[in-house]
């Protein structure tokens, strides 16, 4: 009787009113870890991941943002043991010198930049600079990867493959498995592209169970999960869509063992934005992540094209932006951010170190392990007992 009335309970909670059903879902700051009865010496913890048959020591992707990735980027990062993704439909495949236009983006001031952005980025992509930018990450001897949106993949994926592109991002808000368009050249078939395309291809964004099972069907090799978190986006504000990261990626994890299970082959889960500290990447892999694409906290870095600005894909949208342009500022190396020593007490240095410690403290030797660690429901975690550093604006009451 009681377990029936807890059903019941569970049932009527989740409609938010008559006919229209609703769940609960969580965000980062609404999660906490828990230690168990083990823990590990911090030198035993490996952070390796595979991704598209290559395998990274860093499980930290940088964003396909025109304010934290060009080929300098992608070269540091790539020797560090993670990988960045340069856009190529950006600032940097329709300028041939790129510095006048960041000049630009962040020179304007804040009632000016959506209109310069539209204008800088109304200029035609040109191919010969997306083969020039693939080469260029190449000359680094690291991975090569790149993003295009679905309805520019067929066009532009071949011309970056041709020039040795090792991994291929197609991604959107949201990405399904057919993008279809009135013009026929740009509708795309994820399943016929992946077969054709020659190198792994991951997808995003995607943030439920069903979809992203019918992603991986399609011969992905990893998906993007987070619709909206990211620092400089307002799609959640301008569209209304999105789900609060660690149910997002909890779901589409699922699906990935699921999907694993079934077929023996193991789809690469990338949660994607709102994560901002150290505690966000160790909840988002607690929660089932493979690996995390992050972009404020790189456009940190003094190797950052943005110069201390960070802005959203979306933000120059010539007919309804979904980004905004932030200012970050410029307080450490991309070394130092990923791996210290960190002169900041709250988090936003040595993210790798941050996610060793949590691994060590927790007893997961492996990313499989630190899946499988505890996670509750904690909505107090950020603020229980921290009023002075609240009231002073320290740490954690930043």
């Amino acid at each position: 009787m009681i377990q029936q009335r807890s059903q019941e309970v569970v049932a009527q909670d989740s409609f938010i009113g008559k006919g229209k059903p609703a769940r609960r879902a969580y965000g980062f700051d609404e999660v906490a870890l828990v230690p168990g009865s083990v823990t590990v010496d911090l030198d035993l913890c490996d952070t390796s991941f595979e991704l598209g048959g290559h395998s990274f020591k860093v499980p930290i992707l940088a964003s396909a943002m025109d304010s934290v990735v060009d080929a300098g980027v992608a070269g540091v990062l790539g020797k560090a043991g993670g990988l960045a993704v340069v856009n190529l439909q950006g600032l940097q495949t329709r300028y041939e010198n790129v510095d006048d236009a960041y000049k630009q983006v962040t020179g304007c001031d804040d009632s000016q930049f959506i209109e310069v952005m539209q204008k800088l980025y109304a200029k035609p992509i040109a191919e010969e600079l997306i083969a020039q930018r693939v080469k260029e990450i190449k000359k680094h001897g690291v991975i090569a990867a790149a993003s295009v949106t679905p309805n520019m993949a067929k066009k532009y994926g071949p011309v970056a493959v041709a020039a040795g592109l090792d991994i291929l991002v197609v991604q959107s808000t949201v990405t399904g498995i057919t993008h279809k368009s009135k013009d026929a050249e740009a509708q795309l078939d994820l399943s016929a592209f992946c077969a054709s395309i020659g190198i792994p291809v991951i997808v995003g964004n995607c943030v439920g169970y069903e979809t992203a099972v019918q992603l991986m069907e399609t011969g992905v090799a990893g998906i993007l999960v987070g619709v909206g978190p990211g620092a400089a986006c307002t799609s959640r504000s301008v569209l209304g869509i999105g789900v609060p990261m660690a149910t997002a990626i909890a779901d589409c994890s699922y699906a990935r063992d699921e999907y694993a299970r079934r077929t023996g082959k193991t789809i690469a889960i990338i949660a994607d934005g709102g994560m901002v500290v150290g505690g966000d990447i160790c909840k988002a892999i607690a929660c089932g992540a493979d690996a995390v694409m992050i972009g404020s906290p790189l456009a940190r870095a003094k190797e950052a094209p943005g110069r201390g600005y960070h802005w959203g894909m979306a933000t120059p949208s010539p007919v309804l932006p979904r980004g905004t342009r932030i200012k970050v500022g410029t307080f450490g190396t991309l070394e130092q951010i990923l791996f210290g020593p960190a002169h900041t007490d709250d988090g936003s240095q040595n993210l790798l170190g941050a996610l060793k410690t949590s691994m060590s403290t927790l007893g997961a030797q492996t990313i499989k392990e630190m899946q499988q660690v505890e996670v509750v429901i904690a909505p107090s975690i950020l603020t229980e007992g921290k009023v002075f550093q609240k009231a002073q604006r320290l740490g954690m009451g930043r």
